[in-house]
């Protein structure tokens, strides 16, 4: 194994024993889990439209909603330069990142109900003074809290933003009360030692009582986790160098690198300065977001056909194209003041679609599923949270300084993604092998066989691991 690190074999021979029903406590259990990906969505789709309330910014922001009416002396790729409007997008990233870490020790004490829990509660705290806001301040404040929940309507005139702030607590609510009446998951009873009643959970969710093989796995594997020291050492050691610069750090940074999460977050503003209106602006977002999905679908579909490489790359291509696009069209038809002709504004609607669309058939479900598929036992736990430390500083980063970048750049913020995005598919191509039906046990053997990483995790596995051991058994 990877670094003389290994595993018990017959615990490999038992998956074919497992036996499961689809049951409606399974399904319960993955709908209450998903709502935790519906916090961080929701906030997605809103925060752009909020920002570009005109009700909202007379409140918050009169000088951005003024500069917006007159268009001053100013292109119009400045109309919502401002760090504080920024901010409010992007310190609710700043603040899961930071809870990430609180987030680990509650689920290692408390399991990962009391996790679901407390994130649902903070998610609806932040919800409810975001809605009741009346300053700057509260808006920061109840933004934070909804951070810390994630790292755990124009014609509504003239409320419209407080009820689109408000309504997430709809979701944080049902998130809690399925986290009441939903017991701990199987693995976290057994890392809790909790092992009879490991087991009558594992029976429920599986709707069967021939559940020995499966049950007999969580052990060995909570026990191997157990016997793992030091896990963010491991990370580092030269054995793992490709798991750290690809999984943990490459593809997470670059997964917002792309640019996507600055479309999602800022497409109804961009729309707007576009010369779209108020109410085209909410449409484009539903545009984009169902662009999101479908992509989502084909490649949940087809990425196990085709592979991870051939999605990344072939998707890569497209967006690059697609960003270039709307970077010539808008240097040779968008200036100061100006409303782009309707029908260059539906192909820059076309073009930024087919951009989502690649993305959400690529980075956007590869950026997670590839690094899950990276990392041994000794470093899954290190590496899975640095993955989730690293893609919400860059998503942070990105949302702060976007605007500002938009307004400097012009044209050119679209061309400086698609330059990045020509460096991150360079990224994979040379330095990420295929990892389609590669088994989690055997994908040191790619490495091992890499032309470039060869050289490398050999060497590592010649010298002495940093717990002093070496070829060391679990």
């Amino acid at each position: 194994m990877a670094g003389g690190f290994a595993v018990d074999q017959s615990a490999l021979k038992r998956a074919h024993l497992y036996e499961y029903k689809i049951t409606g406590y399974f399904v319960f259990a993955c709908i209450i889990a998903a709502l935790g990906g519906s916090l961080f969505g929701y906030d997605l789709g809103v925060s752009g439209g909020v920002t570009s309330m005109d009700d909202f910014l007379k409140d918050f922001f009169p000088s951005i909603y003024r500069r917006k009416q007159k268009h001053l002396n100013e292109t119009d790729y400045c109309k919502y330069d401002n760090q504080i409007l920024t901010l409010f997008t992007s310190s609710l990233y700043f603040a899961g990142l930071v809870s990430t870490f609180a987030a680990s020790h509650v689920t290692r004490t408390w399991g990962r109900r009391g996790s679901i829990l407390v994130g649902a509660t903070s998610f609806f705290l932040g919800a409810v003074v975001n809605a009741a806001s009346v300053n700057i301040p509260m808006l920061i404040i109840g933004r934070i809290l909804l951070g810390v929940g994630i790292g755990f309507g124009n014609q509504i005139h003239p409320w419209g933003w407080r009820l689109s702030l408000g309504l997430a607590t709809v979701p944080a609510t049902l998130m809690f009360i399925g986290g009441i009446f939903l017991p701990e998951t199987p693995n976290s009873l057994v890392e809790q030692g909790r092992l009879e009643e490991a087991r009558i959970v594992l029976e429920k969710v599986r709707g069967t009582n021939k559940v020995d093989a499966e049950y007999a796995d969580l052990i060995d594997a909570s026990n191997a986790a157990r016997a793992v020291k030091n896990p963010f050492r491991n990370l580092l050691a030269r054995r793992n160098r490709p798991q750290l610069v690809i999984g943990a750090l490459g593809i997470p940074a670059f997964q917002q690198l792309t640019g996507m999460n600055s479309i999602l977050f800022y497409a109804p503003v961009i729309f707007q300065s576009l010369g779209f209106g108020s109410g085209a602006s909410l449409y484009s977002s539903i545009f984009t977001s169902g662009a999101l999905v479908v992509g989502a679908l084909i490649s949940m579909a087809l990425v196990d056909k085709f592979g991870r490489r051939a999605f990344f790359l072939e998707a890569g291509c497209e967006m690059m194209i697609c960003l270039v696009c709307v970077s010539i069209t808008l240097a040779l038809k968008f200036g100061t003041g100006e409303v782009l002709p309707k029908g260059i504004g539906i192909f820059l609607v076309i073009v930024i679609c087919l951009f989502v669309l690649g993305y959400g058939r690529s980075w956007g479900p590869l950026g997670w599923l590839v690094p899950s598929e990276l990392f041994p036992l000794e470093t899954r736990s290190a590496g899975q949270s640095v993955v989730v430390c690293v893609n919400l500083l860059f998503t942070a980063l990105i949302a702060q300084c976007f605007l500002a970048a938009l307004c400097h750049l012009q044209y050119g913020i679209f061309l400086l993604f698609a330059g990045l995005i020509l460096i991150m598919s360079s990224f994979i191509y040379f330095l990420l092998p295929e990892t389609k039906q590669v088994p989690i046990e055997e994908i040191y053997l790619l490495w091992k066989t890499h032309w470039f990483w060869k050289n490398i995790v050999n060497e590592g596995e010649e010298a002495t691991d940093l717990n002093g051991k070496s070829g060391g058994q679990v």
